[in-house]
């Protein structure tokens, strides 16, 4: 259970992370007055702040001087080395800095991060800790283990449960008896026995199996405290013994005498304290600590004198620690502690597929673009298909500018251009602003709280994030008028920015972003507004010192703004971040309010679906709006299912929605729109209708559709071409591995050449502007002429080769034609593979499962797997027979096997 630090209080009024500890005597000299109990208390509530913001992004831990003098003093000197301590380094300004401002002293913190540390990143602590409470025995030693030494011994554990997973699991259980603990030892003979003479001389020493200890005049609380150090670092090591009444020098026995001590309470104190050993498994046991306890009687001259007590610790499988680590987080309002299982998991984090051979397909498929190696606590990897902009590369496109000549560029020039001409003196006010500024990027947004997947407040003009050499970032906000609210705007969203920075962006130098709020008058001149309360003056070294600085941090940004939850994530089992392409951010940053209604053609495989997404995550921030004001349209129930999971949404197909009433929808998003049909109705006119009834605030219809992949020869219900306005077009194709998508292509210009009449011959020429990303291997095979029981054992022999170079079951997909033909290949599939393995079939309605999913082509539309098979993919209707192979082959991302 998580402990919450009362003491500590984390300050909520500013765009930082501050945690307010109280009162603290400073000053060496102040310090050395202190009492030992104090000094201590006032140490670890400091240390217990700062832990808790190298862990969490970074911030200031303030404190009020306790000793009335207001003359500059320094921290002192214990302090200073437990700072020290605490991060491995002697150099404190590396994640250091202080200030003092009358009797307000304050340390500002930079995020933990392992790259300021030499050597083998396989072995540098992801986190921050003021122990690790993991104790191992050397020699006739315990030591506790810093985090270098924690973190080898936790990924030792972790490698060798993994190799030893492929064993039959009856071996699993078997206790091994290491040298030491075996009948043959000297130690074994003399713990079966059950009672000692007093003054006995034991025959053998202490050793790296044998400890001695003696009883103190506090006898409960004197085992109760030793327990946890010396029986963790037995079990951690080859397990061993711990005598408790023998004296250490003469390995005599003396015991506790009788009248101090009540052998039932010794011994169910022992065990308490023992259960009590928080431990972790990486194998697939959930044994607990596995000892032996004895209580043995003393006799001095024939009459029971006293009582000694072994305890044998038989070595543990994982790892077993003394109590939870001492390692601290922000978690909103509090300060917390982690439990083990949380220190455990977040030490042992490495990247996906990092020696796994399982996953070595991610290493080929996708570059790196943020790696858990250097990065700060809290970030997550970050991939992008092979063949995409490098985080550099968008960086350059998004925010270019940052040229060595004097410079202050204004991005995006439009939007600059825009807002300057809406809002009269808002280009002097700005100008006026920045002029002490020459080089350097500012970046203006109508909403940057949008941008950061915050709410939007009414009456903000605009927002600009000034990134210039020799300041910290600043982020302006522009209000029509003044706003009591207006600065608790500016502030979130400065402390989300800097947050999501450095969590998620993976920024790892000092940074802060500085807010001011200015408001345009038309009546007055423009004016700047303080806000509340003192803002926090960052010492220099927060300041951006060169163009190389800048550009770091906006390739932070860039993983800020484009990063989007990969469908990677619920496969790989751990949070993984991708990122849009520069043409998908270009769509999805624009102004909804000027584009209520858009359509956006895009090709296979050019993320339609993730834009669908992401674009009702933004109309809920922009429109104030809760998920169920929201509506998504497919033709299909599987893409339907798959979308409700995401909880951002009403989502529904295109039949239901024409067979109900949508009362309280106010924003409207259809996708594959292309499949549609007006057999129950126009839906577009329904759609138009609901969107548009607040005429002077009309909703969000924004409609995604490709005709490559019509499906039908119907009526689609999509109004012409010529009436598609405003239109915009995803022409990167980024989901397939190169031989699918050169078949893609091809596949593409057979369409062009002979479109389906239902078609508009022009809405195909988009494909001249198509963009393919090269670099990931995979896989095409088609085979023809074969049996109903070749396709199956192909399928079944197929699979099973994937199955052991580590692929599972919800990798694969089988698609046949029709849905009519689902339960004949059912049939016959199982029978195949149960030969080869225990599988499960399912159709497309719940991906998630474990399980292949066996389904029509058109019921798979708008969903990936990466391996398809599909069988004999033909349509009822030859003209769209391209159209139907298209569709089955944009489904798989890196093996497609088409079998007639």
């Amino acid at each position: 259970m998580k402990k919450r630090n009362s003491s500590l209080v984390v300050e909520l009024s500013y765009p930082d992370l501050v945690i307010n500890v109280g009162k603290v005597t400073l000053g060496e000299e102040n310090r050395k007055k202190l009492q030992k109990a104090q000094k201590e208390q006032e140490k670890i509530k400091v240390m217990q702040a700062v832990c808790a913001l190298l862990n969490s992004g970074g911030g200031v831990v303030r404190m009020e001087m306790a000793n009335k003098e207001e003359h500059p003093v320094e921290m002192g000197l214990d302090l200073e080395e437990s700072l020290r301590e605490l991060i491995g380094l002697s150099d404190l300004q590396a994640f250091f800095e202080t200030k003092q401002q009358g009797r307000c002293f304050s340390i500002f913190v930079k995020s933990w991060s392992s790259d300021l540390f030499p050597g083998d990143s396989s072995i540098k602590s992801r986190i921050c800790s003021l122990r690790s409470s993991l104790y191992l025995r050397s020699g006739t030693s315990v030591l506790l283990t810093d985090s270098r030494e924690a973190l080898d011994f936790l990924k030792t554990k972790k490698r060798n449960a993994k190799s030893s997973s492929g064993e039959e699991p009856s071996s699993k259980h078997i206790r091994v008896i290491p040298q030491g603990l075996c009948k043959s030892d000297p130690v074994f003979p003399v713990f079966q026995r059950d009672r000692f003479e007093y003054g006995e001389v034991l025959p053998f020493p202490e050793s790296q199996f044998v400890e001695f200890k003696l009883f103190t005049k506090h006898v409960l609380t004197y085992v109760e405290n030793i327990i946890p150090n010396y029986i963790s670092a037995f079990a951690n090591t080859r397990g061993g013994y711990l005598f408790i009444g023998v004296h250490d020098k003469s390995k005599k026995v003396l015991g506790c005498v009788k009248e101090n001590v009540d052998p039932d309470s010794l011994r169910n104190r022992i065990e308490r304290a023992i259960y009590k050993l928080p431990y972790v498994h990486f194998c697939q046991s959930s044994c607990g600590i596995n000892f032996t306890l004895k209580i043995l009687d003393v006799f001095a001259k024939g009459e029971l004198y006293s009582y000694a007590c072994v305890i044998r610790v038989e070595p543990f499988c994982c790892a077993v620690f003394s109590e939870a680590p001492g390692s601290w987080m922000v978690e909103g309002k509090h300060v917390c502690s982690l439990t083990t299982e949380e220190w455990v998991d977040r030490m042992t984090d490495t990247d996906p597929g990092v020696g796994e051979k399982d996953l070595s397909w991610l290493c080929n498929d996708f570059e790196s673009q943020l790696s858990l190696d250097n990065g700060p606590p809290l970030s997550r990897p970050v991939y992008s298909k092979k063949g995409l902009e490098h985080k550099k590369n968008l960086q350059q496109v998004l925010f270019s500018g940052l040229v060595p000549s004097e410079h202050l560029r204004y991005t995006p020039e439009p939007l600059w251009e825009e807002l300057s001409s809406q809002h009269e003196g808002l280009e002097e006010l700005m100008k006026k602003e920045i002029s002490p500024f020459s080089r350097g990027i500012f970046i203006l947004s109508r909403s940057w709280a949008v941008d950061l997947d915050l709410q939007e407040k009414r009456g903000v003009i605009c927002d600009a994030l000034l990134i210039a050499q020799d300041s910290p970032p600043i982020l302006y906000t522009i209000l029509g008028e003044q706003d009591a609210e207006g600065h608790d705007y500016s502030t979130r969203t400065a402390f989300t920015l800097k947050q999501k920075l450095v969590n998620m962006g993976g920024y790892t130098g000092k940074v802060c972003v500085v807010t001011k709020v200015l408001y345009l008058n038309p009546e007055s001149t423009p004016e700047s507004l303080e806000g509340p309360g003192s803002p926090i003056d960052y010492p220099e070294s927060y300041n951006l010192a060169d163009t190389q600085q800048m550009e770091v941090l906006l390739q932070s940004l860039v993983i800020v703004l484009l990063g989007f939850r990969s469908f990677l994530s619920d496969q790989l089992g751990c949070e993984v971040f991708n990122l849009l392409t520069a043409q998908q951010y270009e769509i999805f940053s624009k102004n909804l309010r000027k584009n209520r209604e858009l359509f956006i053609h895009g090709l296979p495989g050019s993320g339609k679906t993730i834009m669908a997404m992401k674009t009702m995550e933004k109309i809920s921030n922009v429109f104030y709006c809760d998920a169920d004001k929201i509506l998504y349209i497919s033709e299909n129930q599987p893409l339907r299912n798959f979308l409700s999971k995401k909880e951002i949404c009403n989502a529904v197909t295109r039949k239901t929605f024409m067979n109900r009433n949508f009362e309280n929808i106010q924003h409207i998003i259809i996708d594959e729109a292309q499949n549609f049909r007006t057999e129950d109705g126009d839906w577009y006119e329904k759609a138009k209708e609901i969107t548009q009834r607040k005429k002077d605030h009309p909703g969000i219809l924004w409609i995604f559709l490709d005709y490559f992949q019509t499906s039908h020869l119907d009526c689609s219900g999509l109004p012409p071409l010529s009436a598609q306005y405003p239109r915009e077009e995803l022409t990167r194709v980024i989901r397939n591995a190169d031989p699918i998508a050169n078949f893609l292509h091809t596949t593409m210009q057979h369409i062009i050449r002979n479109p389906p009449f239902n078609i508009p011959p022009e809405s195909l020429e988009m494909l001249r502007e198509a963009e393919w990303a090269q670099g990931v291997r995979g896989t095409l095979k088609i085979k023809k002429d074969l049996s109903l029981k070749q396709i199956v054992t192909f399928v079944a022999d197929t699979c099973k080769c994937f199955f052991e170079r580590g692929y599972s079951l919800n990798d694969i997909a089988v698609l046949v034609s029709t849905a009519r033909e689902v339960d004949t290949y059912k049939h016959e599939l199982l029978k195949a593979m149960r030969k080869k393995r225990v599988v499960r079939f399912s159709d497309a309605c719940d991906m998630s499962n474990d399980h292949i999913v066996l389904d029509s082509i058109r019921r798979f539309s708008g969903l990936e797997r990466n391996i398809v098979f599909g069988i004999h993919p033909r349509a009822a209707e030859p003209d769209i027979s391209n159209n139907i192979l298209l569709c089955l082959s944009s489904r798989a991302k890196q093996h497609l096997y088409i079998l007639w």
